[in-house]
Parts: C-alpha cells; sequence; structure tokens
C-alpha cells in the first residue's frame, strides 16, 4: 500500500483562495525542493511521518470537514501524492492542491482544484517556474503570486497581460509578510484596475504563525 510521509493533518479555517473562511481538513506533507525567501512553512521541509494511505483517509474523516487542502512543503514531490488526491475525490471530498508550480500538474486528478504558485523575481525562485502548468489550467483551477514588493509587482503585471492569465482561471494576489506593505498592494490593484482578487492570509490574522492552524 502506498505510503505518504506527512507533517500534520488538521482542521482549520481555509485563510487563501476562493474557500477562504471555510472549514477545512489540512494535509500537510513533507518536503520541498524550493527554498522561497518568504516561506513560512520551513517546519515541513524534514520530518514527519509515514502514513499508510488508508490511516490518512482515516484522520482526514474523522475531523469532519468535506472540504480537503493537501498542502505542503510541495507535495507533489511525493510520488503518491496524485493517489492520495484520486482516493480523496473518491470519498466525496472537495479536494484543493497547493502547489509550488516547479513541478508538472498533469498527473493531478482533473478533479481537484489546482492552486499553483508563481515564482516571481523577489522569490528567488523565479528560474524554478513549470511554464508548461499554464497550459493544463483550467477554469476551476486558481494561480497565486505572492508580491515582494514594486518589481515583483510591475513584473506579474506584464505576465497577466503578456501570458492572458485571467482567462485561465482566478488569479490572487498576496502581499509577501513582512516585506510587501498590503494596503500599497491593494492600492496598486484599485490603481490599475487589474483583474486578480487581493488576498491575505486569514489563518495568520486569526491565530498568528502557529503550526497547525
Amino acid at each position: 500500500m502506498s505510503r505518504l510521509r506527512v507533517t500534520e493533518i488538521f482542521s482549520s479555517l481555509q485563510g487563501e483562495g476562493l474557500a477562504s473562511g471555510c472549514p477545512t481538513v489540512f494535509v500537510r506533507l513533507t518536503g520541498c525542493p524550493l527554498r522561497c525567501h518568504y516561506c513560512d512553512t520551513a517546519y515541513a521541509f524534514s520530518g514527519g511521518d509515514w502514513l499508510e494511505l488508508d490511516e490518512i483517509l482515516r484522520r482526514v474523516a474523522a475531523l469532519g470537514p468535506r472540504l480537503v487542502c493537501v498542502t505542503g512543503g510541495e507535495p507533489l514531490a511525493q510520488r503518491a501524492c496524485p493517489e492520495l488526491l484520486g482516493a480523496l475525490c473518491d470519498q466525496g471530498y472537495q479536494v484543493s492542491l497547493e502547489t509550488s508550480g516547479a513541478l508538472d500538474i498533469a498527473p493531478v486528478d482533473p478533479r481537484v482544484s489546482r492552486v499553483v504558485d508563481v515564482k516571481t523575481p523577489g522569490s528567488g525562485e523565479l528560474e524554478r517556474n513549470l511554464w508548461s502548468n499554464l497550459d493544463l489550467l483550467t477554469a476551476g483551477d486558481q494561480l497565486k503570486f505572492v508580491i515582494c514588493g514594486q518589481d515583483d509587482y510591475q513584473w506579474s503585471r506584464t505576465q497577466l497581460r503578456d501570458l492572458g492569465l485571467t482567462r485561465r482561471c482566478p488569479v490572487l494576489f498576496s502581499p509577501a509578510q513582512p516585506t510587501m506593505d498590503p494596503t500599497e498592494l491593494a492600492d496598486w490593484i484599485v490603481r490599475d484596475n487589474l483583474p486578480v482578487r487581493f488576498q491575505l492570509q486569514l489563518h495568520k490574522l486569526l491565530w498568528g504563525d502557529q503550526p497547525g492552524r
């Protein structure tokens, strides 16, 4: 039976994306090949416990919510992640995947909403963007830009225009903390009438940086 290395499984409110504010079970897988400057889950780079797929499903079911978010780290760095995602869909959950955009999303079950990062220059991982992923996006997916400053914003605005990203799926802009003032980013979006969704991390506003929240 397939096993995955899991940092934590917990219930909270979804803090980002189109399901923000909804009760959600989070399955945080261990490991990530990227090292973004603003990463707030470095504790998931290593450690964790090896759990069989059935045990993960059992723990998810015990928590109650019907929304499940598989996150990391970088979930797709584990070979069995697509199998987990498919199994969750088979159980009737509404499933989302948070992924760095550096690994191929093609193996992901089409029932899953893929929340794909586009790494900005300020992330320090610009060269890791797997641009072919953009051609795989559907209206049920989401693209996320974490903005570190004005240069990042201008670069991201150019990608929106040149690649027609808002025609593919919803696009989210988030301020990187503490380098990007949220109000300033919001002002830029309003000034430019940019067709994106501004978002703050709801879970951090409520609970700070506590793991498992």
